[in-house]
């Protein structure tokens, strides 16, 4: 038979898949995952319920309701002072894997050059390559994950047709710094390029941090598409609702790409999520500070068993070197053994790297009911006296 796409089939299942299986066949504590274990507000999950008994459930509007685009023109507004016109400049998408897919189908032609910051998150470089884009990547320092400014020149050329960045960055907790964005704003520009900017932890930011879009800075709103997420933002990760805000002429191109991948998304839970973005302040606050609260509890329970534990800025994730624990060098081997023998799970962070990956690293989930994390610790802690 003639072969598969070579792109896909080149890639096995994706990790978190690999080690949620094994953490069920061993009855083990899964941190790995990157999901809340709560579902989020009930007020929310009663909009989308009553919903679908009023309907109607047939096709919405290919670009998202009118309401949820104003909510998202609403909210950019309100929390970052962003002009934008929910009519024009906003597109509804089935999660903002999907949004990601439509912005590098719609933006990216064969040979273009993607630049991308290492650790990543594990489906950019498969759909980069899918889209015909030759990645070239910028590796983060640990332990504070900086980057490197030659590293950083070096990645952009005449062929940069876009930056992918992910701030709050999902492995790392890394909240890119205005500064940072800055740097990275006038490379794009310098090189006619635009900024795809995954920024679907915008409302899970720690110790009083800013969260800066990329598309407020000088220069950026003509070339930056900012895609948020209702899943991430309520804590109902499986609803699959994601957002788009774009200039027109750059969000033209990629909603013709969403027009043949989803071209909508359920309508009820459209509804719930803009009657989400209108929550108050209290809502937003009480997400950071309760994800805060819980990084904090696991950080210091794994310092105290021994790992050396990265600075955690946002997200839903910590990272932890393993070297002084004397388990092995091999992070893949150490997250099944922890699996297996201590019923934790973790996962690998060189999944998170194109080549030559470091392998001292693993990434544990902190947004779990506080009796989890506190059960994730104490066998942690057990197998670790054991030894």
């Amino acid at each position: 038979m003639k072969p598969a796409n070579s792109v896909f089939s080149s890639y096995g299942t994706t990790v978190f898949e690999v080690m949620s299986r094994l953490a069920i066949e061993h009855d083990s504590i899964n941190l790995g995952q990157g999901f809340p274990d709560v579902d989020g507000p009930e007020e929310l999950r009663r909009i989308a319920a009553d919903a679908v008994i009023a309907g109607p459930n047939q096709y919405p509007p290919m670009m998202g309701l009118p309401e949820l685009r104003r909510a998202v023109a609403d909210h950019e507004k309100r929390f970052y002072g962003l002009n934008v016109d929910g009519g024009r400049e906003v597109m509804v998408t089935s999660g903002a894997t999907e949004a990601l897919a439509d912005c590098l189908f719609g933006l990216i032609d064969p040979g273009d050059e993607i630049v991308l910051f290492e650790p990543l998150y594990d489906c950019y470089l498969p759909i980069v390559r899918r889209a015909g884009g030759v990645p070239r990547l910028v590796r983060l320092v640990p332990p504070d994950w900086h980057i490197d400014e030659a590293a950083l020149q070096a990645a952009f050329s005449e062929k940069t047709k876009l930056v992918l960045i992910n701030n709050p960055l999902n492995p790392a907790g890394k909240v890119f710094g205005r500064g940072e964005l800055e740097r990275i704003a006038e490379l794009v520009i310098a090189h006619d390029a635009y900024a795809v900017c995954d920024e679907v932890y915008e409302h899970i930011v720690f110790d009083g941090r800013p969260h800066i879009p990329m598309i407020t800075l000088p220069g950026m709103r003509e070339r930056a598409l900012k895609i948020g997420s209702a899943g991430k933002s309520f804590s109902f990760t499986g609803w699959k609702v994601g957002y788009i805000t774009a200039a027109e002429a750059l969000l033209a191109p990629v909603a013709k790409a969403h027009q043949f991948v989803t071209f909508t998304t359920a309508p009820n839970l459209q509804r719930a999520a803009a009657a989400g973005l209108a929550l108050g302040d209290d809502y937003f606050a009480a997400l950071s500070g309760d994800l805060e609260a819980k990084r904090d509890r696991l950080a210091t329970g794994l310092s105290s068993l021994g790992f050396d534990v990265m600075p955690c800025a946002g997200t839903y994730f910590i990272t932890a070197d393993i070297t002084p624990l004397g388990l092995g060098e091999d992070d893949v081997e150490v997250c099944r053994r922890l699996t297996v023998e201590a019923k934790v799970t973790p996962v690998p962070a060189s999944a998170f790297y194109q080549d030559d990956p470091p392998r001292r690293y693993v990434r544990f989930c902190f947004s779990k009911r506080d009796e989890i994390l506190a059960a994730a610790l104490e066998r942690l802690g057990d197998y670790l006296t054991a030894r």
